[in-house]
């Protein structure tokens, strides 16, 4: 087996995580109705995945950076797959709430380690194209898991789900057992070493842009079925089809997205899509009860904020040419806690406001990570000139 085939295995279980995540936001309602509670308690299962991968899972990394990384793979995938039979049985929503911290922590670890397994399978100048592959089994994980994950719980139950994903995680499971080799790092890299990226302003205001156009991104898209129940009539089956669009939007997004990164550098497409994100945000609140309108819209919102990805990741890989891996760590982490922010907020504007605030709620997210965006760039346009003088 070629380690580029094992590589789109690996994809295959990030795809997978990315489902478990992610398909909260497709069943939500039927996760309500099940265990007798709030929409935006369920939300909140989005918000303590996300947090248990930001905030647990780059601690274990850190603690865990010099052991072998095949081992530590086989340990959170196995972990994650025994949650996912946990979720089958969990009886209350107290039960659901733990088991998904347990599978935030082991997904987040588990697509950490696979980014960096797949850049050490590879040469050097194919690191970036490892990584690639590995992410774009995430963003596939709204183009197909959620929708198809969606329709399925319709027929067959929200549990079986994921316990039907748990099966599926097992070939991913065998494949890194039985075909990858024992990975550890040449030279020790101590805590400290890892930390001192964050020593960085930039950094730290790149990450925040990070945290903020997610959090943007995920107040409305966690409750987006509520949210078009509330702006429409559409069914369940209708949803699954407007997810669907929404994910394919969400991966042609991150193929123009590099693209554009490539041809115009990051700083431009990072500007582009966060003003493009923030405008669509804008005429969701204008396009009032016109269906066509409003789908044309919120594809193109998903298409700007995953855009927007790949030349943040480029970036940020510029800011630290020594530890690439480290940085798409800690940015990684960002996500997740934009992910939790968002989720977060959204659940709060339901639970005391009205549902149909939450892209206004969420534009505001969008407009500081664009002010952060400008601050950071022209910033860096003057530190470049005064050197040049």
């Amino acid at each position: 087996m070629k380690n580029n085939t094992i590589i789109y295995i690996m994809a295959l279980a990030v795809f997978l995580i990315g489902t478990v995540e992610y398909i909260i936001t497709g069943i939500i309602e039927m996760i309500a109705v099940d265990l007798g509670v709030s929409t935006s308690k369920i939300g909140l299962l989005v918000t303590v995945f996300a947090l248990a991968a930001a905030i647990v899972a780059p601690i274990l990394i850190a603690l865990t950076i010099n052991v072998d990384r095949k081992k530590l793979l086989l340990i959170t995938l196995g972990i994650f797959i025994a949650s996912n039979g946990l979720m089958f049985i969990s009886p209350s929503y107290e039960t659901v709430f733990l088991v998904r911290i347990v599978q935030g922590a082991s997904g987040g670890i588990a697509t950490v380690v696979a980014m960096a397994v797949a850049t050490r399978l590879v040469e050097k100048e194919r690191r970036g194209r490892a990584i690639g592959i590995i992410l774009m089994g995430l963003s596939s994980s709204l183009v197909l898991g959620v929708p198809i994950g969606t329709f399925f719980s319709e027929i067959f139950g929200w549990r079986v789900l994921f316990i039907l994903i748990g099966l599926l995680c097992i070939f991913p499971f065998l494949v890194v057992h039985k075909k990858v080799p024992v990975i550890k790092e040449e030279e020790p890299v101590s805590l400290g070493m890892q930390l001192s990226i964050l020593k960085n302003s930039r950094i730290l205001t790149a990450l925040a842009i990070t945290l903020f156009y997610i959090a943007g991104y995920s107040t409305l898209f966690t409750y987006i079925t509520p949210f078009l129940h509330a702006t429409s009539s559409l069914s369940i089956a209708e949803i699954s089809g407007i997810l669907f669009l929404a994910g394919i939007c969400s991966f042609v997004g991150s193929r123009i997205g590099g693209q554009l990164a490539d041809i115009k550098g990051s700083k431009f497409t990072i500007c582009f899509g966060l003003l493009l994100q923030g405008a669509m945000l804008t005429l969701l609140a204008l396009s009032g009860t016109n269906l066509l309108f409003l789908i044309v819209i919120f594809m193109i919102f998903m298409l700007a904020t995953w855009s927007i990805s790949p030349a943040q990741q480029l970036y940020l890989v510029t800011l630290v040419p020594r530890y690439p891996d480290i940085a798409l760590s800690v940015n990684t982490s960002f996500i997740q806690f934009g992910f939790a922010l968002g989720s977060g907020l959204g659940g709060l504007i339901i639970s005391s406001a009205s549902i149909l605030y939450l892209n206004r709620v969420g534009l505001g997210a969008v407009c500081i990570a664009l002010f952060l965006a400008i601050l950071l760039f022209t910033r860096m346009n003057n530190v470049m000139l005064i050197k040049e003088k």
